[in-house]
């Protein structure tokens, strides 16, 4: 899994990374409630969204990592590529709404 170095493979990591931390944050802190109850919870407290984007976000900090250190770096491109989009989307999504 780790032996490939290619910018779309990146992307496609990063892309998902997040949302397996996403789903580790629900589990972790929302177990208690349905899936949808808690999309809609983010909706009404935006606070929660920096916790759980911090968590998503962790997981690509760990990939980025593996992927610089065995020198991987047209994939760990991708990812952090794509942290950049979430970190920039989240933003938006905070000050907007």
């Amino acid at each position: 899994m780790f032996k490939k170095d290619n910018l779309l493979y990146g992307v496609i990591l990063g892309l998902f990374a997040p949302v397996a931390g996403m789903i580790a944050f629900y589990f972790w802190k929302f177990s208690s409630v349905s899936f949808t109850d808690f999309i809609k919870f983010l909706g009404i407290e935006k606070k929660i969204i920096t916790s759980m984007v911090s968590v998503s976000l962790f997981m690509n900090a760990v990939l980025f990592t593996i992927y610089i250190n065995r020198k991987k770096d047209s994939t760990a491109k991708g990812i952090f590529y794509i942290t950049c989009v979430y970190a920039i989307a989240t933003l938006l999504l905070k000050l907007v709404f």
